[in-house]
């Protein structure tokens, strides 16, 4: 195929820039892709353990290399080395197919990702992108959701109570989350009038949509952190009462697959966040005003990787700092507030976009309404998480419960032979009634 002209070479790539690439370049992006993801996953590993130590008053890894670089290679191939051992009773087939499943659509995700503009390599003008499609966010949706097959097949094939019900918490959390995630894509759909991800990053020239669909931003981050299964949103995984939740009877290659698709997902979500709501591969607004060149050529690379490393840090900042909420926290968060907090500002947005296509001027209005809105979910989020999420108290227990009941036969405390052995004599005898009357009649 031959090359294309310089003045051919459109500045923003859209749908019309793919799909003419040559054989070559097409294996070149997507080995770059996958070497990017690993690399990002080895890293971090290392940025969030000495991130969290350095919180915590700790060192954190420093034996592997300098500064503990290599840590997180030294721990895949001892993985990869370690004893793959697999439960007795475990359905194989199901057991071994669900790290795959896991593992595999976290990298297809990332395909869809741009990196920068069109650009010249080796003579060819390409997009810094894998590919795009007319609906190429609908693809990283399904991907998550293909992901989570993996974690509740895993918890399923276990036949371990604990595991099942790591992957039963998984499904519910993350059907309650990606619909709350899904309804903030689409106010970004609206303004953008595309779901190409190179045409929601052009639609971002002169103002991010961070700023002009807030309440939708930080739906997203929030349910990017249900979507990622970390804390505080780590219930899947609660090792208080899940000992491991749906990988408990992992190990070797297969834990290490879970642990991969992990930190891919924590890498996809920040590369998505960052090109739907902070103007994908363009520079902030003080660089790209100043300097007329930093969204042309592979700079813009490098404001890509500098959001997506804050969105990491972000991450990594909320994990060292909150606390794990309770399972009703977690779901009344996602169905109470999110979903119908983000039904309502669809349909606010779907009415600004009618007015302002009909010729009236509806900006001012839609600062308040932005303010307004995201004021009206800040508020709703912290009633739910601090008033509304306390429990009932607990009804008073009977006075005479039977120990046996509903559950596996305990011996009274009181009884002459406990675990087989003679009660011991009480050493003190035991105080009168007359003092207990008078104790208790002075409360009554």
């Amino acid at each position: 195929m031959r090359p294309l002209a310089d003045a051919t070479a459109p500045s923003d790539p859209n749908l019309s820039s793919f799909g003419q690439d040559p054989w070559w370049l097409i294996g070149g992006k997507v080995l770059a892709i996958f070497v990017f993801l690993v690399l990002t996953v080895l890293l971090s590993m290392w940025v969030e353990r000495r991130v969290i130590s350095r919180m915590q008053l700790r060192v954190g890894p420093n034996r592997c290399g300098p500064f503990g670089l290599l840590q997180g290679l030294a721990d895949g191939v001892k993985l990869a080395l370690k004893e793959d051992i697999v439960p007795r009773q475990v359905d194989k087939f199901v057991f071994v197919l669900a790290p795959v499943l896991s593992a595999v659509p976290a990298f297809i995700s990332f395909i869809i990702i741009p990196f920068g503009p069109t650009v010249s390599v080796f003579g060819h003008h390409t997009p810094l992108q894998g590919t795009d499609l007319p609906v190429a966010v609908l693809l990283v949706l399904a991907m998550s959701s293909m992901g989570v097959y993996g974690i509740v097949l895993a918890g399923w094939s276990s036949m371990s109570p604990y595991s099942l019900l790591g992957g039963l918490r998984s499904s519910a959390q993350v059907i309650s989350y990606e619909i709350a995630m899904g309804l903030s894509f689409v106010a970004v759909f609206l303004f953008a009038g595309t779901m190409s991800t190179s045409g929601i990053v052009a639609g971002q020239e002169h103002v991010w949509y961070a700023v002009l669909l807030l309440p939708s931003f930080i739906i997203y981050v929030i349910t990017m952190m249900g979507e990622s299964n970390r804390i505080p949103f780590d219930l899947p995984e609660g090792e208080g009462e899940l000992v491991g939740g749906f990988h408990t009877e992992y190990s070797s290659l297969k834990f290490a697959m879970f642990f991969l698709a992990e930190y891919i997902n924590l890498a996809t979500l920040s590369a998505l966040a960052t090109t739907l709501f902070l103007g994908g591969w363009r520079a902030p607004a003080p660089i790209s005003t100043v300097w007329a060149g930093a969204n042309t050529g592979w700079w813009p690379v490098l404001w890509f990787l500098v959001k997506i490393w804050l969105f990491i840090f972000f991450f990594i900042w909320l994990r060292g700092s909150l606390p794990r909420v309770r399972y009703d926290q977690l779901m009344k968060l996602g169905w109470k507030v999110l979903m119908p907090v983000s039904i309502g500002w669809i349909l606010v947005v779907a009415t600004i976009r009618a007015l302002k296509n009909e010729g009236h001027a509806v900006g001012s209005l839609f600062i308040y309404i932005v303010i307004l809105a995201a004021l009206v979910l800040a508020g709703t989020i912290a009633w739910e998480l601090l008033r509304g999420g306390k429990k009932p108290d607990a009804a008073p227990a009977a006075e005479s419960a039977d120990p046996a009941a509903g559950g596996f036969p305990v011996p009274p405390l009181d009884a002459p032979h406990y675990h087989g052995r003679p009660a011991a004599a009480p050493a003190v005898a035991p105080a009168t009634d007359t003092s207990r009357k008078e104790v208790t009649s002075g409360i009554h």
